[in-house]
């Protein structure tokens, strides 16, 4: 381990420390949330660590619940996970430099929050190794966070009452997270056309309704994004 890359990571700590407070919450939910479904302590707690994706497990959860077919479940879980292959792009000049497995390695911990922290700083450090450690160090914070008070929300389960509407905690911290991403129009329109066009639909069956946003979404950023471009030409 370089002096660098512990430069960096301990940087990279400092600056997602006040973010992660968000993951508390959500992940006390997720445990919840998968004993409510029928998990087992032991069958969450590995869902948990294999699947690591938070907005996938929620959605999916509600459909494997109502036993819906499988190419659904995967469809939604593609669908909701789909930002990370633009996360995946954006960020991929940072790791330029670094080994096979340390990118692997990468991929598996990326998450909103250290996306957000991240990115900027890694694409202008020349530094693999800096850049590595501004990454790593705040992912496997996050990665452990996670499964803390995922553990906590699967053995609190029955014991948290229902009336303290976690839930509504949880939405409030993506919501901490989207704000500060929506800073140009086209993707402000995404996010308000897929989010009013689940909210409208969401009493379709096996919760179509949020498929359906995410691509309206998609498609009405895409629109405003070539409507700007046009705009801009002369």
């Amino acid at each position: 381990m370089t002096s660098s890359f512990r430069t960096g990571a301990r940087e990279g700590f400092t600056a997602f420390l006040p973010l992660s407070v968000g993951l508390v919450p959500w992940a006390l939910v997720m445990g919840m949330a998968m004993i409510s479904t029928g998990f087992s302590p032991l069958q969450a707690m590995g869902m948990s660590v294999i699947v690591f994706a938070g907005t996938a497990q929620l959605g999916t959860l509600p459909l494997i619940a109502a036993e819906a077919p499988i190419w659904l479940i995967i469809m939604t879980a593609l669908a909701l996970n789909l930002r990370f292959v633009i996360f995946s792009a954006a960020i991929a000049p940072g790791f330029r430099g670094t080994r096979l497995a340390e990118r692997w390695l990468a991929g598996h911990l990326l998450t909103d929050g250290v996306f957000a922290v991240c990115l900027d700083k890694m694409l202008h450090n020349n530094d693999p190794r800096w850049r590595l450690g501004y990454f790593l160090a705040p992912a496997a914070w996050s990665w452990l966070l996670w499964q803390v008070f995922a553990l906590i929300g699967i053995l609190a389960a029955a014991y948290i009452p229902r009336q303290w509407s976690l839930e509504f905690m949880a939405t409030i911290a993506l919501i901490v997270l989207l704000v500060p991403m929506a800073r140009v129009r086209p993707m402000l329109i995404a996010a308000i056309i897929g989010g009013t066009s689940a909210t409208l639909l969401r009493n379709l069956p096996l919760r179509l309704g949020v498929i359906v946003g995410i691509c309206a979404g998609i498609a009405a950023g895409f629109a405003a994004e070539n409507i700007e471009h046009r705009n801009k030409q002369p």
